[in-house]
């Protein structure tokens, strides 16, 4: 797991849950947070911008995505694939 990644994840997350970024970790799931949609969503913009990727995630229909968001470990393994598919693009 690249931590720099990490870190940056566990951080957006946790300010959009409203908690100290201490009491989130790769397995804590966003239900654990009580994130709503609303607040997944905002995450999501906040990670891409972050990173300058593109997530694949439906706002409209959050149910089809092809994203994992079970725990913020498999998030921030997306994030480190789309990272590095980026990375290899350039």
């Amino acid at each position: 797991m690249n931590d720099a990644i990490a870190s940056k994840v566990l951080r957006i997350v946790a300010e959009q849950a409203g908690v100290e970024t201490a009491a989130v970790n790769s397995s804590t799931s966003l239900e654990e947070l009580g994130i709503d949609s609303l607040g997944i969503v905002e995450s999501i913009f906040c990670i891409e911008e972050e990173f300058n990727i593109q997530l694949p995630f439906n706002a409209n229909d959050p149910n089809s995505t092809e994203l994992d968001f079970s725990t913020l470990g498999t998030i921030i393994g997306a994030v480190e694939g789309l990272v590095k598919q980026q990375n290899s693009k350039s």
